[in-house]
């Protein structure tokens, strides 16, 4: 047996103003388009902005449905956003922010799995990884690529491996 270590790195800011102005921008178009979710049933209010190659900013947030899980989270639907508008061009941050009825989170929040994993498909299809900006009203987290946040990753190669 061998014993293996899976380490997570990240830098952590005690405010928006420490970051560099185009992560205050992107963090700042999430914060506002997560006012635009439709979140009915749980009353989270998600959005994301996501930086492409290109300098463009391309937006999405939450929707969800009574039909549950026909909803979708606003990390995919600003990545497939993104990837129709935009096709060939590759993501390169992506700024999530969340709030309640009661404004901002105060902690930043982490993408679902299922995000983790469309954000992993994206670093692989342009091979090369997307920073993650997370933004909570007490801190704001940096993860340099998304597969610091999904390690041991399913993606293509594993699809290899059938018969």
């Amino acid at each position: 047996m061998e014993f293996k270590n899976i380490t997570v790195s990240w830098k952590e800011y005690c405010n928006i103003s420490e970051l560099e102005q185009p992560d205050i921008d992107l963090l700042s178009a999430a914060r506002e388009v997560s006012k635009a979710a439709y979140a009915p049933y749980s009353g989270f209010m998600v959005g994301a902005a996501i930086r492409l190659e290109n300098g463009v900013i391309v937006i999405g947030a939450n929707v969800e449905n009574a039909a549950f899980p026909s909803g979708i989270c606003a990390e995919r639907n600003a990545l497939s956003t993104a990837s129709a508008n935009y096709p060939g061009i590759r993501p390169v941050t992506i700024a999530i922010s969340a709030r309640t009825s009661k404004g901002l989170t105060p902690e930043p929040v982490s993408p679902c799995g299922n995000c983790r994993q469309v954000i992993a498909e994206e670093e692989f299809r342009y091979g090369k990884g997307i920073k993650i900006i997370l933004g909570g009203s007490s801190r704001v987290r940096i993860i340099e690529n998304g597969g610091d946040l999904l390690p041991l990753q399913f993606s293509r190669d594993d699809l290899k491996t059938i018969p």
